[in-house]
C-alpha cells in the first residue's frame, strides 16, 4: 500500500464518482424458474429504464426474450412487482407503456397481446392455472374515473382474447363476489371481488384449490391482511371462499403449497413473521419459531423468503437485527439449519430439487443474482448488477448499532465510518456526519453495497443509516412503534443516532447534516424544522405537507396515515401541526433542495414555499430543481448532479475542500 497522504475529512479523492455511479449498472430481481431454465428482470438505465426479462439455460446461455420497446413493468399499486410469470418456457408480462398482458415465446418471437387495448387497467401477481389453460392474475381497474380503482382476481385464457365466455354468478363469504364472466369481449372472467386490495395468488399442485391474500382500507398488508383459500371447479368458477388466516392485526405474507399439497404461510401473529402451515381451514401451526422476521412489508408484488426444495425441505432466508440470512428449514422437525454464505440481503428467493436462487448482496458486493448448489453449498454468480469492481480499501463496511432512543426505547442503524486507503484525516480531527432517512416510512436500509454511502465516506464522511422505529426487520411491535407518531419518533431516532456517535468519539457533533428523499425527505425536513440539531441538511423531493399527500394519492396508499398520523379529515390539527411547509420561520440551519418540476405526489411549490423562507431569514440555501423529472430522479445525469450537488453544499457549509472539481450550485446567502 502506498503512503497514506494527511487530508481533512471530506477533502479525501476517490475513485468512487458519480459518473462511476450512474454508467454500466443495471437493477436485478423477479427471479423464476421453469424446469431447468432461471429467468431474471433487468432493469436497463442505458435503454432508458426498459425492464427485459432474461432466460438462462443450464449450459449459461443467456438471452433477452422481449424486444424494445417492450418494458416488463406493471403500474398495479403503482409499485408493481410480479410483472410477468413463466411456464413450458412461454413469458407472459405486464407491457409498462400499455399495461395490457402479453405472452412471448423466444427470443425471436413478437409479443402477443392477451388482454384489450384501450382500457385502463392493470395487472399483477399472475399465475398458470394449467386446468383450465389460463392466467390468474390480480387485476386492478381504473376504466371509471369518478371512483376508486376496484381491485379483483381475475382468470385469462393463454390463447389470447375471446368472445366465449360464460357468465356464472354466485355469492362469496364475507362480501366478495364470486363470478366467471365475459367481460366486454375480452375473454377475461372475475372470479372474485369485494376486498380492496388482493395479491398472492397461489394454485395448489393438483389444480383443484388457489390461496390468495386480501385487505381493506385503511389496512397495508403489513398492518393486518387475510389468508383465503377456494375451490376451482371444473368450470373454472371459484367456490366456497374460506378465511384460513390473517385478520385486522395479523399480517400475512407469502403463501405457498408444498408439493404435496399443504398450505404453508408466513404470519406475524407472535410479533414475528414466522412459518406456518396449515392443517386444515380450521387449525393452523407454527414451523421453526424464531424472534426473527421470514417476511417483509408488501410493498410491491411477487416478494419471496422462502420457497420448496421438496415437501420435506424449506429454503428460507430470515432478518435478525437487520441483517438476512439464509437457511433450510425440516418440514417434519421444523428445525432450521443456517447456510454459511458471505451475503446479507436475500430476495425473490426460488428453489427445485437440489438448488435455490435468489438475488442477493453483501457489504462488499453489489446485487447479484446467484445458484446455490444445495448440497454442496456452493455458490455460483449468474449475473451481477455491475461489472465495475472497486477496492476494498476504499470501501466502509457497516456496523450495526444499537442505541438508546425516547421512552428508554432501543433504535437501530448501520454507521459507515469514513475509510479511503490514499488518505487519513490530521490527528484529532472527528469526521463530518451525514445521518440518512430511508424512505417508506415502512421499509428498511441494509447491509447491502451502496455505492450511493459509499460516494460520502471514501470522501471522508461519516454515514448513520437509520432504521428508525417504525422500520422493518425488528418484528411488529417495532413496526408499530411510528403508529400516530411520523415526524416524531423517526426524528428522535435519527438525533439520538448522531448523538451516541458523538459521545462515542466516532463524529464531530458540530458537523452533523441529514439527508432523505421523500418519506426520507419529510423526516429530514422535520427534523430541520422542529428541532436545532442538524447544522445542515437536504430534501429531495421530500413530503412537507401531509394535508396534501393525504388528499391526492393512489389507492393503496390513500389511507396509510391513518394509522401514521390519523384519520383526515377528522384529525387535520395533526396533518397541520407535523407539516414543516406551516412552520417554514422555525428553519434555523442550511437546507439545499432537489426537486422534479415534474413531481405530482411532492409538487414543487412545496420545496419552493421553504426555499423562499430561507431566503427571508438570510439561511443559506440552494434549490436544484429538474425539468422532466417526477417523484424520484431517473435520469443519470440527474442522480449525478444530485450527488454531486450536495456534496458541494456541504463542503462550502462545514468549510472544506473538495479533492475534485464537481459542479458548483448557486448557494444564496452564504
Amino acid at each position: 500500500m502506498s503512503q497514506q497522504s494527511v487530508s481533512p475529512y471530506g477533502s479525501w479523492k476517490s475513485p468512487i464518482t458519480s459518473d462511476l455511479i450512474v454508467s454500466g449498472t443495471v437493477g436485478l430481481g423477479q427471479v423464476m424458474i421453469d424446469g431447468d431454465d432461471v429467468y431474471w428482470a433487468e432493469l436497463r438505465p442505458a435503454e432508458g429504464g426498459r425492464v427485459v426479462v432474461v432466460r438462462r439455460s443450464p449450459n449459461g446461455v443467456k438471452e433477452d426474450l422481449m424486444p424494445a420497446p417492450f418494458n416488463v413493468r406493471t403500474r398495479a399499486h403503482e409499485y408493481g412487482g410480479g410483472s410477468y410469470a413463466v411456464a413450458d418456457g412461454k413469458v407472459y408480462f405486464s407491457n409498462f407503456a400499455d399495461q395490457r398482458l402479453y405472452c412471448v415465446e423466444g427470443r425471436d418471437a413478437e409479443p402477443r397481446p392477451m388482454t384489450l387495448a384501450g382500457v385502463d387497467r392493470r395487472y399483477a401477481d399472475a399465475v398458470i392455472d394449467q386446468q383450465h389453460k389460463r392466467l390468474i392474475a390480480v387485476r386492478e381497474d381504473h376504466t371509471d374515473a369518478g371512483r376508486e380503482a376496484v381491485n379483483s382476481i381475475v382468470g385469462l385464457p393463454l390463447d389470447g382474447y375471446g368472445d366465449d365466455a360464460r357468465r356464472v354468478a354466485g355469492s362469496g363469504a364475507d362480501g366478495d363476489s364470486v363470478m366467471h364472466r365475459s367481460d366486454e369481449g375480452g375473454g377475461e372472467v372475475v372470479l372474485i371481488s369485494g376486498h380492496d386490495f388482493y395479491s398472492s395468488l397461489r394454485v395448489s399442485p393438483d389444480g383443484t384449490r388457489l390461496a390468495w391474500l386480501a385487505w381493506n382500507h385503511p389496512n397495508m398488508p403489513w398492518d393486518g391482511c387475510e389468508l383465503w383459500v377456494g375451490e376451482l371447479a371444473a368450470d373454472g368458477s371459484l367456490k366456497q371462499p374460506e378465511k384460513i388466516a390473517g385478520g385486522e392485526s395479523e399480517s400475512i405474507f407469502q403463501p405457498e403449497w408444498s408439493p404435496d399439497g399443504m398450505l404453508y404461510f408466513v404470519s406475524d401473529r407472535s410479533g414475528w413473521w414466522n412459518l406456518y402451515r396449515a392443517l386444515d381451514t380450521k387449525r393452523t401451526e407454527p414451523v421453526g419459531a424464531m424472534s426473527a422476521e421470514f417476511g417483509r412489508p408488501q410493498w410491491v408484488f411477487g416478494m419471496s423468503t422462502y420457497a420448496f426444495e421438496s415437501f420435506r425441505r424449506i429454503v428460507c432466508t430470515f432478518c435478525e437485527n437487520g441483517t438476512w440470512k439464509l437457511g433450510r428449514i425440516e418440514t417434519v422437525s421444523g428445525n432450521l439449519e443456517p447456510i454459511e454464505t458471505s451475503y446479507t440481503e436475500f430476495g425473490s428467493l426460488r428453489a427445485s430439487a437440489g438448488r435455490a436462487f435468489f438475488a442477493g448482496g453483501s457489504a462488499t458486493e453489489r446485487v447479484l443474482v446467484a445458484q446455490l448448489d444445495l448440497t454442496t453449498e456452493c455458490v455460483e454468480v449468474l449475473r451481477r448488477s455491475s461489472e465495475i469492481e472497486i477496492d476494498t480499501g476504499y470501501l466502509s463496511v457497516p456496523e450495526a448499532i444499537e442505541y438508546s432512543t425516547e421512552d428508554g426505547l432501543t433504535a437501530h442503524a448501520f454507521f459507515y465510518a469514513p475509510r479511503n486507503r490514499d488518505h487519513r484525516a490530521p490527528n484529532g480531527e472527528r469526521p463530518p456526519l451525514l445521518v440518512m432517512c430511508h424512505g417508506g416510512p415502512t421499509s428498511a436500509t441494509s447491509k447491502i453495497l451502496n455505492l450511493a454511502v459509499q460516494y460520502w465516506t471514501s470522501r471522508g464522511i461519516a454515514v448513520l443509516d437509520v432504521n428508525y422505529g417504525g422500520s422493518s426487520g425488528y418484528g411488529r411491535a417495532y413496526r408499530e412503534r411510528l403508529n400516530g407518531r411520523w415526524g416524531i419518533v423517526d426524528v428522535d431516532d435519527c438525533i439520538n443516532g448522531a448523538r451516541y456517535l458523538a459521545e462515542r468519539g466516532d463524529v464531530d457533533g458540530d458537523r452533523c447534516a441529514i439527508t432523505g428523499g421523500s418519506a426520507g425527505g419529510y423526516t429530514t425536513l422535520s427534523a430541520l424544522t422542529f428541532r436545532n440539531f442538524f447544522k445542515a441538511g437536504a430534501s429531495h423531493f421530500g413530503v412537507s405537507d401531509l394535508a396534501a399527500l393525504v388528499r391526492d394519492t393512489h389507492k393503496f396508499e390513500s389511507r396509510y396515515l391513518d394509522r401514521l398520523v390519523g384519520t383526515y379529515p377528522e384529525r387535520a390539527d395533526l396533518y397541520y401541526e407535523r407539516a414543516p411547509i406551516n412552520f417554514t420561520e422555525r428553519l434555523s440551519c442550511p437546507v439545499i433542495f432537489f426537486q422534479g418540476l415534474e413531481d405530482k405526489v411532492v409538487p414543487p411549490n412545496q420545496a419552493e414555499l421553504m426555499v423562499d423562507a430561507l431566503r427571508v431569514k438570510k439561511l443559506p440555501v440552494a434549490y436544484v430543481a429538474f425539468e422532466g423529472e417526477q417523484h424520484g430522479f431517473r435520469r443519470a445525469e440527474n442522480i449525478k448532479r444530485a450527488l454531486d450537488g450536495e456534496l458541494y453544499f456541504y463542503s462550502r457549509v462545514f468549510g472544506f475542500e473538495l479533492a475534485e472539481q464537481v459542479e458548483p450550485v448557486p448557494i444564496e446567502n452564504l
